[in-house]
This record gives C-alpha cells, sequence and structure tokens, in this order.
C-alpha cells in the first residue's frame, strides 16, 4: 500500500499541501477585508440600522445573494476572463485565488451581518444618546460586540474556502485537490486520494479548533 509514496510523491504531497495553505490563506484574507465591511454596509443600512436606506440595502443584499447562490465550479469557469486579466493566466494556485476569494467575500458578509444583529440595540442607543457617531459606533461598540461573532464566521468561511480549493483542483488550480484527482483519480491510486482526504480533514480541524479558541479568547460573556 505504501509503494506509491515515493520520495517523489511524498514532495509533491507538501507542495499541494502549501498551495492549498496559499489559496486558503490570501482568498480568506481578501474576502474577509471585502466582506466585513459589505456586511457593516449591510447591517448599517437595513430597516433596523442607523443608516437605514432601504434601495440600497436591497440592491447589495441582491448582488450578494446572487454570487453566494451560484454554485462555486461554475463560478470558477464563468469568471475566467476576469481571472486571466488579473493573474494573466486561468489555471494554477494564484489564478484560483481570484474565484475563491469572489466566492467568499459575499459569504462573509453575510455572516457579518448576522453577528452584528447580534450586537445589543441598548448599547447602539446608549452610544446614539451620548452624541457618537456613526463610525465611532462601527468602530468602538458593533465591532468590538460582535468580534466573537465574527471570528466564528471567518473560520466557516475558511473551512468552506478549503472545499472550494479541492474543487478549484478538478480544473487545474492546484492544491491537494489538483494532487487528488490527478494521481488519486486519473491514476487509479486510491491510497493517494485516501491520503488527501486524510489530510484536508486534519486541516480542517486544525482550522475549526483554532477558531473555536479565539473565539473562547475573544467572548467576554
Amino acid at each position: 500500500m505504501f509503494d506509491n509514496f515515493t520520495p517523489m510523491m511524498l514532495a509533491l504531497f507538501g507542495t499541494s499541501l502549501w498551495e492549498t495553505v496559499i489559496m486558503v490563506g490570501v482568498s480568506g484574507a481578501i474576502g474577509g477585508l471585502l466582506g466585513i465591511p459589505l456586511g457593516v454596509f449591510l447591517r448599517l443600512t437595513d430597516h433596523k440600522g442607523i443608516l437605514g436606506n432601504r434601495p440600497a440595502n436591497v440592491v447589495v443584499g441582491g448582488l450578494v445573494n446572487a454570487v453566494r447562490s451560484t454554485p462555486f465550479i461554475i463560478l470558477l469557469v464563468a469568471i475566467i476572463p476576469f481571472t486571466r486579466l488579473v493573474t494573466g493566466t486561468s489555471i494554477g494556485t494564484w489564478a484560483a485565488i481570484v474565484p475563491m476569494t469572489l466566492a467568499a467575500a459575499p459569504f462573509i458578509a453575510r455572516l457579518v451581518e448576522t453577528a452584528l444583529r447580534e450586537v445589543d440595540a441598548g448599547l447602539i442607543e446608549a452610544a446614539q444618546s451620548m452624541g457618537a457617531s456613526t463610525w465611532q459606533i462601527v468602530w468602538k461598540v458593533l465591532l468590538p460586540e460582535a468580534l466573537p461573532g465574527i471570528v466564528a464566521g471567518l473560520t466557516i468561511a475558511l473551512v468552506s474556502l478549503t472545499g472550494y480549493s479541492a474543487m478549484a483542483g478538478a480544473v487545474g488550480g492546484g492544491g491537494l485537490g489538483d494532487l487528488g484527482i490527478r494521481y488519486g483519480y486519473q491514476r487509479f491510486l486510491p491510497d493517494v486520494m485516501l491520503a488527501v482526504v486524510l489530510i484536508l480533514i486534519v486541516f480542517v480541524q486544525g482550522l475549526q479548533s483554532l477558531g473555536d479558541w479565539l473565539v473562547r479568547r475573544l467572548s467576554h460573556r
């Protein structure tokens, strides 16, 4: 069973794991930078938000829902021209980061919006009564109070991105998914496929455990 795990194959596992880390880490970071402000905007402009603006909320919310409802494998193929424009290629690790980021941002936005909804309305009213500006309410009330929920949401997003990275491997995106498809499936090496699955399980478990630990450290309830 272990005859297939030659030094060259083990090196491929190491390279593929690193590519998966890059894809998940970079797309998660950029997705968070885009998704968190987007989630704040959706919360501020909803019907109970301090900047209630239904038309803007409906338009932006509709775009977010449109991207979220598009299966990732379809999104991956549909934006190939945009991916080529950004990275100069449609295959490889960095090319996969583009659709992964576009998939992550609206997903994170909705998770952030949900976390912000959990903030006690009384705290917001108290801040408003003391003359706090919208900017101050966001930075000193909403985000600090919702931080554990936001971190929990980001953890969920990173776990989902791990699955997206495996799907990206099916179209030459690199990473563990690509390794599993090329060697485990196309070359009929089930032990390689099993090893890829086990590594992904450990990887996801590590992400979830780290996220849970951060949430416990940040939670003050």
